[in-house]
């Protein structure tokens, strides 16, 4: 007589309702239920990448979603001692940018100094790119703006809307704060080629990012901006045969995916390995999968 064995079940920390990291997160653990039937990958709302790093080392949490800036400090031990967290993938790229009303009179960042503007929730890794993004332009965000520390994400586009703020600073390509916005006849204001080059020449750790024109509602253009790669990190003690199943899962249902939300184009296993920190930090059940892929040659 077959034994049924029940599903493996993780547990995926996300960040706050109306954010991009909940939206891909669902669409990331049902492509991954989906594909895999002997794993059952639960989704749950944290305060974000900040919050879901303390998650994760608290053995609170399976996995999470953390971007790229407080993943950066925290492997780095910036601020505080280095983590031993693991990657699991690197899910999309984070390109920084404002959103305003289409009647605004801003154009570029400098039109914003001194107005209100809605950074994003305080644990957000979205609000610390904005932290590091002014400082590489010689602005310091709390003192050359007004800033407003959001509640929930989905707070933002709202305030917007009512004229309480000048802006969003948000990142992402289908980032929902900015849809809702641009849906709304709001434009993104990115940086220059000049301010490009200023920031990533301050903080090396981020890099220029293009975001294609159509990306969203009503962008007849493209916008350059800076940026980095989210991730899907794991507590180290994850078993390496759970991590295993995951990386393959998310690869071999990336269409389904996609079909969820488009970020999860750029999901990809060579972009894990081009984005990690190094290889190091990449879960050894992940590397064992890349191996096999043959995307670790060189």
């Amino acid at each position: 007589m077959t034994m049924l064995t029940s599903p493996t079940k993780v547990i995926l920390g996300t960040a706050t309702p109306g954010g991009g990291f909940p939206l891909y997160g669902d669409a990331a653990a049902a492509a991954i239920n989906e594909t895999d039937e002997t794993l059952d990958v639960q989704t749950r709302n944290t305060g974000g990448s900040a919050e879901n790093i303390k998650l994760l080392e608290a053995g609170q949490l399976d996995m999470a979603l953390v971007a790229g800036e407080p993943a950066y400090e925290a492997f780095a031990g910036i601020g505080r001692p280095k983590v031993d967290l693991k990657v699991i993938a690197a899910i999309y790229s984070n390109p920084g940018m404002f959103a305003v009303r289409g009647a605004s009179p801003a154009r570029c960042v400098r039109d914003l100094v001194g107005k209100p503007i809605a950074w994003g929730t305080r644990a957000s890794g979205i609000t610390l790119l904005g932290k590091y993004v002014m400082d590489g332009l010689g602005l310091n965000r709390g003192t050359d703006f007004e800033p407003h520390f959001l509640d929930k994400a989905g707070d933002g586009p709202v305030m917007v809307a009512k004229g309480l703020v000048a802006a969003q600073w948000g990142a992402g390509i289908g980032w929902p704060g900015f849809t809702a916005i641009t849906k709304a006849g709001g434009r993104l204001i990115g940086l220059s080629a000049a301010e490009v080059g200023k920031v990533c020449a301050r903080h090396n750790f981020l890099t220029p990012i293009t975001v294609p024109a159509g990306s969203y509602p009503g962008q007849t253009d493209a916008i350059q901006a800076v940026g980095s790669w989210s991730y899907i990190l794991a507590r180290p003690t994850l078993e390496a045969d759970t991590a295993y199943r995951i990386a393959r899962a998310l690869d071999q249902g990336h269409g389904r995916l996609v079909s969820r939300v488009e970020q999860g184009a750029e999901t990809r296993p060579e972009n894990t390995v081009a984005a990690a920190p190094g290889l190091e930090s990449i879960h050894s059940g992940v590397l064992r999968y890349l191996a096999e892929l043959g995307v670790l040659e060189q």
